[in-house]
């Protein structure tokens, strides 16, 4: 039994150890300041991440998409310089990320951090953005209304247990968007400052889901 609790206790350990070697990034924006972890087990999604902040690539960046108990979305290079009522969305570096899934310890939980994205047509890989990026809100759901929603997801990913008992508990207590997961990579969240978001996906916008007033990326950087 003691040989139990301490392997139990090993492993504990580790998983902490793990979780505070994150990298932390902070965006401090015209709504508000909140800061992301980045997962080390979506190496390449985080490596890109991690390198854009410290060039600068976000200062300025708008959240140009804004989509009320759904989710908020940046990362367009032409939203530094948008004018007023430009539709954006279709900026971005030329280059791709591969799909990289860490089921179930990320997945699209209110407040998770994940990659946009073309659509299924033209992105059979699922492929990501090379810049923009997305960060959870949703709703919560009962499990009768997840049900469903988990036979949706195993038919898109053609994967068994996509969604485990304890992501469903956390869909039921905390919310997010569920019908997503294995399908886009979540490669970090939210750790402090998650009522900015909050703030952040209640604000209006134009029939583009673009704010009518702009929230933007003022700095984002790396704490050492």
């Amino acid at each position: 039994m003691k040989r139990l609790l301490l392997l139990c206790f090993l492993a504990l350990s580790l998983t902490l150890h793990a979780r505070d070697k994150r990298v932390h990034i902070e965006f401090v924006t015209t709504v508000g300041t909140f800061t992301v972890a980045l997962n080390p087990d979506t190496p390449q999604h985080s490596r890109n991440f991690e390198k854009l902040v410290r060039e600068g690539f976000y200062d300025g960046i708008l959240f140009h998409r804004v989509i009320r108990d759904f989710m908020v979305q940046a990362g367009d290079p032409d939203s530094k310089t948008a004018q007023p009522g430009q539709t954006l969305g279709e900026g971005d570096l030329p280059y791709t990320l591969p799909l990289e899934l860490d089921l179930p310890y990320y997945f699209h939980h209110r407040g998770a951090l994940a990659a946009a994205r073309q659509g299924d047509d033209v992105n059979p890989e699922r492929r990501s953005s090379a810049t923009q990026f997305y960060i959870v809100w949703g709703k919560t759901y009962s499990l009768s209304r997840l049900a469903p929603i988990i036979d949706q997801v195993e038919a898109a990913t053609g994967l068994q247990g996509v969604i485990n008992g304890d992501m469903a508990r956390t869909y039921e207590t905390e919310g997010g968007t569920p019908f997503l997961d294995g399908q886009y990579t979540v490669f970090g969240e939210v750790t402090a400052g998650l009522s900015v978001i909050d703030r952040m996906q209640q604000v209006a916008t134009d029939s583009n889901d673009r704010p009518i007033e702009d929230v933007r990326i003022l700095t984002a950087r790396v704490k050492e």
